[in-house]
């Protein structure tokens, strides 16, 4: 790449026509009229967030008092990209036939997952992407893995019911998928799932896996899960994570 030998990795901003220049679009709401005054009150709010010579150049009336801005401004801070360490699921992933075989050498038995959008999120697009047996972006999902009994609960399952059918088919392994996030509403109810699944004394039995656009790795472990798989992540990734730490934990 041009110019990448300039880079300061210790002092990195934004980039936008010329290396180092700050340049960043942004866009935002503001709970303030339409007009003149909204257009300062928003250069002013960019100025305070570390922005220089902030820009508005677009802004829209979006009625009952609200304003929507699209601004430009040169950007003052830098990040020690040098210093960044993100927890994440750490292994060399398998693809489909892979984790097929590695089951049948490894395990002997058929893997059981059971997967779920819980609570009251009605999304499915993430639990079916690794689920399903189309899968996504030209990955196959659980379903089609031989050696996997995959079963997909769909949406707004009550965890009580995601605990019972783990306790009846016996599962491996749980997949929850959260898409709905907003004021952190998944933290309790995927907590509540760690809770119910120990107060039945399976727990350490189970492979529990949390996934969706605001879950990290890092986060899944803070809420007592093994694993957490956000966007980008498909069902090989799962599927790998899972036999592993079947064979890791001697769960077989």
């Amino acid at each position: 790449m041009a110019g990448l030998e300039k880079v300061d990795l210790t002092k990195v901003k934004p980039y936008g026509d010329t290396l180092n220049d700050g340049m960043v679009q942004m866009s935002f709401t503001l709970p303030i009229p339409y007009g003149d005054e909204a257009n300062e009150a928003a250069k002013q709010l960019a100025s305070k967030m570390g922005f220089d010579n902030p820009a508005v150049v677009y802004s829209n009336d979006l009625g009952i008092g609200y304003t929507y801005f699209i601004m430009y401004g040169k950007c003052t801070h830098t990040v020690d990209y040098t210093t960044i360490e993100v927890p994440k699921v750490d292994m060399e992933f398998m693809n489909m036939e892979e984790v097929e075989d590695y089951i049948k050498e490894n395990i002997k038995r058929d893997v059981v997952v059971i997967g779920a959008c819980t609570g009251t999120d009605a999304h499915t697009v993430g639990i079916d992407a690794i689920m399903n047996m189309k899968g996504y972006a030209h990955h196959f999902g659980l379903e089609r893995y031989k050696g996997m009994v995959a079963l997909n609960m769909g949406s707004q399952v009550p965890n009580e019911e995601i605990v019972a059918k783990a306790i009846e088919m016996k599962a491996d392994a749980i997949l929850v998928s959260q898409i709905v996030t907003q004021k952190d509403v998944h933290i309790p109810n995927l907590t509540q799932l760690v809770e119910m699944l120990e107060a039945e004394g399976i727990r350490d039995k189970i492979i529990l896996i949390c996934g969706g656009p605001r879950i990290s790795h890092e986060l899944a472990q803070e809420l007592g899960y093994d694993a957490g798989f956000g966007s980008g992540s498909f069902a090989n990734h799962v599927a790998t994570f899972i036999v592993k730490e079947l064979v890791d934990r001697k769960l077989v």
